[in-house]
């Protein structure tokens, strides 16, 4: 296999590569100026090199002591399944070791993250900005949960009413 690196600075990096990877995956139609904005301001980052070209990112948010969000993981389809992204993964574990960790995923890769030690929560509240039709996509592809959802366990409590 050719070179496969990894970086967690934030200095000399191909903004537009990063736009490129996070739009082939389909998680960002942010443009390479909005990316530098976005990847500069989070706490943790990585990116992977295959040989001197992007394939791969992530990101984290964090307050540097107890609590970090993962947002923005993305690797392109051709480095998938062979090790690299669980790398990617694990650098940016790395950087906010010892805080409690939230990652919002898409629900294919819910199975990988369970084995790296992740579980699912079942409170995780969201706001997303976008469009009915935008956020109806987001439902019907897993992201999320149709509004007034209830768990079995949560049926009839009068704390779970909406009022």
């Amino acid at each position: 296999m050719s070179e496969i690196t990894f970086k967690t600075t934030k200095e000399n990096i191909n903004w537009q590569e990063v736009s490129d990877v996070l739009r082939r995956s389909g998680l960002s139609d942010h443009t390479a100026e909005e990316q530098e904005t976005i990847f500069t301001n989070s706490y943790a980052v990585v990116f992977v090199y295959h040989e001197e070209k992007i394939i791969g990112v992530g990101r984290a948010l964090s307050d540097g002591v107890c609590q970090a969000a993962i947002y923005n993981i993305a690797l392109d389809d051709e480095f998938q399944g062979q090790g690299i992204g669980r790398t990617l993964i694990t650098k940016l574990l790395d950087q906010v070791r010892g805080q409690n960790i939230i990652l919002y995923t898409h629900p294919r890769t819910v199975a990988l993250y369970e084995k790296m030690g992740f579980r699912r929560n079942k409170t995780a509240m969201c706001i997303f900005s976008g469009t009915e039709d935008s956020l109806k996509w987001m439902e019907n592809q897993g992201f999320m949960l149709p509004q007034t959802f209830r768990f079995a366990d949560e049926y009839g409590r009068e704390d779970m009413k909406h009022k």
